[in-house]
């Protein structure tokens, strides 16, 4: 992949003003790639959660853990992801980040190998009901036409073990209990309309 692509005139001037252009351009020439290669496809099938960047349509960014059983993004092709929106707050800051602005980065983090993926890429919302079918109690399911592929450097993250998986993951077969914070007496109606 070009450095040209990859690295914006931000990036450049830091680089130049620290010394590490010629590190960058040998990261972006021999690492970045434009889709998922089977290592890398491996770790997010793998993965529990990842974390979400989106920004709006005036650039102002946000985050968001997303968390399920492994195997709940899907790897479809090299070039294409498929990960559920299962219920929440309600607020869909992600989602309707990706309706004003479809670009968006995905961070996954093995942490026992350990590695950090990013993937980057234009995300596409979807309602189907092939789609949902795919992925059970989900809301709307999420497709990203993958851009930029490329592993970050793992030394400074922390030894994490993942004790359990939290009890209000969808899983098949299991109705997953309501949140404490839906049961509280001002959430009451709300939560009644929208669930129906």
């Amino acid at each position: 992949m070009p450095e040209r692509d990859f690295y914006n005139q931000g990036a450049r001037r830091v680089q130049d003003a620290l010394e590490t252009r010629p590190l960058a351009d040998h990261i972006a020439g021999k690492y970045v790639t434009e889709d998922l290669d089977e290592s890398a496809a491996g770790i997010v099938t793998a993965a529990a959660c990842f974390y979400l960047a989106t920004a709006d349509a005036q650039g102002f960014p946000d985050c968001s853990y997303k968390g399920g059983l492994p195997g709940f993004v899907h790897v479809v092709t090299p070039d294409l992801l498929r990960f559920p929106s299962y219920d929440g707050n309600g607020m869909f800051r992600s989602l309707g980040n990706m309706v004003e602005n479809p670009r968006i980065g995905m961070l996954f983090i093995d942490y026992d190998k350990p590695i950090k993926l990013r993937v980057n890429g234009i995300a596409h919302i979807s309602t189907e009901a092939a789609l949902l079918d795919a992925f059970p109690d989900a809301d709307a399911v999420v497709e990203v036409r993958v851009r930029q592929v490329f592993e970050n450097c793992p030394r400074y993250l922390h030894d994490m073990r993942c004790e359990r998986y939290s009890d209000y993951v969808p899983r098949p077969h299991r109705t997953p209990p309501d949140p404490q914070w839906k049961l509280k007496p001002e959430y009451d109606g709300l939560v009644r309309l929208k669930n129906g």
